[in-house]
């Protein structure tokens, strides 16, 4: 996954949830524009702690996971799309 997929994931979550991005951004005590910015692909780097504090707010985990020589399915639906 790509920083930039990563923050479209944090945002569709966000989205999906029905939590406005101020009020996701107040309860962090970060910048609204930090967070649009982090969805959008704009902000280059926002912290590891911050992703963090996202994951959890939106109920979710970073698991490390050993990469593997298999696609993975987004590679593969991406491979698809395409066509």
């Amino acid at each position: 996954m790509t920083f930039q997929e990563f923050g479209r994931f944090i945002q569709q979550t966000r989205k999906s949830s029905g939590i406005s991005q101020q009020q996701m951004a107040d309860d962090l005590g970060i910048a609204r524009a930090t967070l649009s910015g982090f969805e959008s692909g704009r902000v280059a780097d926002i912290g590891f702690r911050k992703v963090l504090e996202m994951l959890s707010y939106l109920n979710y985990e970073l698991t490390p996971q050993e990469v593997s020589s298999l696609p993975t399915f987004e590679m593969l639906r991406a491979e698809f799309k395409d066509d």
